[in-house]
């Protein structure tokens, strides 16, 4: 089941497999829910007669807070031992029992399929990061997932890890899209994700992983969000690269940027 939000003539609505929702029914709502609960709730909806032309948004609302986990590839892990002054930090963090996380964005800032994202005016080295986004409910169970667009300065966060914040989070920083595919952890284990770069017509960068070649699970990723912190309303929880082009690529203003994960893609230009 694919879950999306587009926009209607009284704001925005969400829709399942392009049947609108009830008015009243939105993803804060769902992921209050236990996953077999969301899964009898959706099953018996009576969908209404709205309109489903308009754009697509970002699936998620705009209470919602979407986090990030770090060095979870191999070479994620070479990436930023590559471009840091303290590449032992990185070392220890794809080693240890706990994971890197991070706040990345709350629901409102987050930029939809086909919308703009930016780099920062004061760096100089800037890349996607294309990542499966978990989706979770309130109870820390995975109900499905988005493709997540992380961008980050790497000269930011090359020159001290302690900059991570302002390497990663600004306006235009996180994109999520194009839907949330709904199903189980065990259904996200071997998905395939690609990136394509496109400048001025031409493929800048291309590259391919999967999720079978991360070091670390989507459950535990989840737990150790939730493991101290309450989201009544669910949150969205992007899982790290594996794919980072190579150091002498930077994004410009006009590139586009397509992510796939599995069976969904996310586009955006960079402003």
């Amino acid at each position: 089941m694919l879950l999306s939000r587009r926009a209607t003539a009284t704001g925005a609505g969400w829709f399942l497999n392009d049947r609108p929702l009830p008015e009243s029914m939105n993803l804060s709502q769902l992921l209050t829910l236990s996953q077999e609960r969301m899964r009898e709730t959706l099953s018996g909806v009576k969908t209404a007669a709205r309109d489903a032309s308009g754009a697509l948004q970002p699936p998620v609302d705009a209470q919602q807070e979407i986090w990030g986990s770090g060095v979870t590839y191999l070479r994620s892990r070479d990436a930023r031992q590559a471009e840091s002054a303290s590449a032992d930090v990185y070392a220890a963090v794809y080693e240890a029992e706990r994971p890197e996380i991070f706040f990345k964005s709350q629901g409102w800032r987050a930029r939809g399929h086909g919308e703009e994202v930016r780099i920062r005016a004061d760096t100089t080295w800037n890349v996607p990061e294309p990542e499966l986004t978990l989706v979770i409910n309130a109870q820390g169970e995975i109900v499905g997932y988005t493709v997540g667009n992380d961008m980050s300065s790497r000269d930011i966060e090359g020159a001290n890890p302690l900059y991570l914040p302002q390497a990663k989070t600004y306006n235009g920083s996180c994109a999520v899209g194009p839907a949330i595919h709904l199903c189980a952890a065990d259904e996200l284990d071997s998905l395939s994700i690609t990136m394509e770069i496109v400048r001025d017509g031409d493929v800048a960068f291309q590259g391919e992983t999967s999720t079978s070649n991360m070091k670390r699970t989507f459950p535990e990723l989840a737990h150790y969000l939730y493991r101290e912190l309450d989201f009544p309303q669910g949150a969205l929880l992007m899982t790290g690269t594996g794919i980072v082009p190579p150091d002498e690529f930077t994004l410009r203003a006009g590139d586009r940027i397509a992510i796939t994960v599995g069976a969904l893609t996310l586009e955006n230009r960079v402003a």
